[in-house]
């Protein structure tokens, strides 16, 4: 029985139209607001014939004829939702038809209500606080949107259609998952009983296009000057670490830098979930793997940077350190691995090599103090501090070298700082980007393989040209 026959034989959830009262002062509407419970119930009607009719195991986004172009299936969709709306006896009106084709479309294809959200180039981040709160972040700000879920099961639904293509699951015994969208945006969710609010969601975007330098010079993220010496100390080999805040833009600013690796280089990345989008042809890309639903299975981030000095890297690139991988990562740049990159969140450069003293013991090693830190000390070259400054705006605010050590003390020095200089009169960051006057010791590194960064980079009296 086709989803027409079906449609024809149930009560329309819409009465006739010879049932509706008619007040005189203006005609009566047919088809409820978004919020109407009628309105809904025929939503969910059409929905649910929908994937009868078509076969089609939403939840898990597989369907049962894979060479089903997305195009012509949404063609056909839409088609059908027409046809059914046509059959209906009280009549729809043109925009209710639209909104309701779409809101539906959305469901079968897309994620749901927040389906616009993602589509929409100006919202970098979707929070889904539960049904009835979502918010996102536009230019900066967070700002409460209008959309809404039917009720909790609807969130949860979305969650379970956007991690289970990855082999990934979310429920009571692993209420908790990192995944990604198909465009590599990030995905956190996170449930009952450790969410109180209901079924949670955090959706971090990324540009549909990635961000080049130039796109961070015209942000103000950074200057060229700095740029041309990031570039440089990246094809120069060296050790890099990109630290800073929750949201400060450091996965970014690691594609960003990623771009300056040469096309003759085999570069592995490894991540938890793979977001990193990076253009050169030879690559090699890894992800962990959470465990499987008798707890067994896992693979960790250690576990691949283990794995990933076996398969001949040039460059091996860690999505972020958390804890024992860091011990991994230093072992891998003091034994031939130069030009390595990572992210790590810290407040400042020293925060960030203090946090990774604390990594390497995560590693259950009990190592002394002073030997970990001659690890860091010989491994580390570069530090760029990334934050999120208060007007939403995100700035590179030190570009910090690592020296050696003096002592039992880790010897470090700024090569560039942002500094603050309050707000304009439209509420955004004044400040500029300067040069402290030190030219960085490893530059003999980066002679010795051809690369020359002019003298006058490094002059202070050239900072009003980094003004932002």
């Amino acid at each position: 029985m086709s989803l027409l026959q079906r449609l024809d034989k149930k009560e329309s959830p819409l009465p006739p139209a010879a049932a509706l009262p008619r007040p005189v002062e203006k005609p009566s509407r047919l088809v409820p607001t978004a919020n109407d419970q009628k309105y809904q119930e025929l939503k969910n009607q059409l929905h649910q014939q929908l994937i009868e009719e078509l076969g089609i195991d939403y939840a898990h986004n597989k369907k049962n004829s894979s060479t089903v172009p997305e195009e012509e299936l949404k063609g056909k969709i839409s088609s059908l939702i027409s046809e059914a709306l046509e059959q209906m006896t009280g009549g729809i009106m043109r925009a209710e038809r639209s909104r309701l084709q779409a809101e539906i479309l959305d469901e079968v294809l897309g994620f749901g209500p927040i389906n616009p959200l993602i589509d929409d180039p100006t919202i970098s981040e979707v929070m889904v606080n539960g049904p009835d709160m979502v918010y996102v972040e536009r230019a900066g700000r967070l700002e409460l949107s209008t959309v809404r879920f039917r009720d909790n099961d609807h969130v949860m639904h979305i969650i379970e259609k956007i991690v289970a293509p990855l082999g990934r699951r979310i429920d009571e015994s692993s209420p908790m998952v990192d995944a990604r969208l198909p465009d590599g945006s990030r995905v956190n969710a996170i449930i009952p009983p450790l969410a109180l609010n209901g079924p949670t969601l955090t959706i971090r975007k990324f540009a549909r296009t990635p961000l080049r330098v130039d796109d961070l010079v015209q942000l103000g993220t950074l200057t060229p000057e700095i740029a041309n010496f990031l570039e440089a100390c990246i094809r120069g080999r060296l050790n890099v670490i990109v630290s800073g805040g929750t949201g400060s833009g450091k996965t970014t600013t690691l594609n960003v830098l990623s771009s300056f690796i040469p096309e003759s280089d085999r570069i592995v990345t490894i991540e938890d979930a793979a977001e990193l989008q990076l253009n050169q042809q030879h690559l090699v890309r890894l992800e962990t793997r959470p465990p499987n639903i008798e707890g067994k299975g896992t693979i960790t981030i250690r576990d691949l940077v283990r794995n990933s000095l076996r398969m001949r890297p040039d460059r091996i690139i860690v999505g972020e350190v958390r804890s024992g991988e860091a011990l991994d990562m230093l072992q891998a740049m003091n034994t031939g691995h130069d030009g390595s990159l990572t992210t790590a969140h810290a407040n400042s450069p020293r925060d960030m090599l203090a946090r990774l003293e604390t990594m390497v013991l995560m590693a259950g090693m009990d190592l002394p103090v002073r030997a970990i830190r001659e690890q860091i000390s010989s491994a580390i070259d570069l530090v760029v501090q990334q934050e999120r400054i208060r007007d939403g705006s995100r700035r590179i605010t030190k570009v910090t070298e690592v020296q050696g050590m003096e002592g039992d003390v880790i010897v470090m020095q700024d090569i560039f700082t942002f500094d603050l200089q309050g707000l304009d009169e439209s509420g955004r960051i004044r400040g500029e980007f300067r040069s402290t006057g030190i030219r960085p010791k490893f530059m003999h590194k980066l002679e010795a393989v051809g690369i020359h960064i002019p003298n006058e980079t490094f002059t202070p009296d050239r900072s009003y040209r980094y003004r932002v």
